[in-house]
This record gives structure tokens, C-alpha cells and sequence, in this order.
């Protein structure tokens, strides 16, 4: 994931950035403001890494005069991935 990536997320998440353009830290505590916006931020990138993954599982290349027969074995895998996420 590149630093664009992150703050594009970050961004998605309801960070933002001060008058000055840039990012402020704030302490994190319990009952923070800001704790509803880090877990929304690291839901996002969970999700973007576990599909990142998955698409890795479909585009292995089955090896030279093997059969479909790995193929159900590589969707299961992708699909485990991404179910990962629902609750």
C-alpha cells in the first residue's frame, strides 16, 4: 500500500487535515472523538489488504500441464480471504 493509499483512506475514514494542511496528532484514549474514525481507518485497510490477497490467490498461475483441477482449490482460498471481513 503506498503513502497516497493511506491518506486516500485516511481521508475515507473522516480524518483531515488542519488549516495548515497538515495532519494533527491528538491523543487516543477511550472515549477519544477520534477512536470511531481510527477503527473506520483500519476497517478500510483490512479490507484493502484481505482483497489484496485474494486477488494474489486467483492470478497464481497454475503450473505447466496441470489440470482446472487447482482452480476450485484457489477460488475456496480467495473467497476464505475476503469472508474474513464479514462479521
Amino acid at each position: 500500500m503506498t503513502c497516497d493509499d493511506i491518506i486516500k483512506l485516511a481521508l475515507e475514514a473522516g480524518f483531515c487535515k488542519d488549516s495548515n494542511g497538515i495532519y494533527s496528532r491528538r491523543a487516543v484514549t477511550p472515549d477519544s472523538d477520534l477512536l470511531p474514525s481510527l477503527a473506520h481507518f483500519a476497517a478500510l485497510v483490512a479490507e484493502r489488504e484481505r482483497e489484496a490477497c485474494a486477488k494474489l490467490c486467483e492470478d497464481i498461475p497454475l503450473p505447466a500441464g496441470s489440470s482446472l483441477t487447482h482452480l476450485p482449490t484457489i477460488e475456496r482460498c480467495a473467497a476464505a480471504i475476503r469472508a474474513r471481513g464479514e462479521p
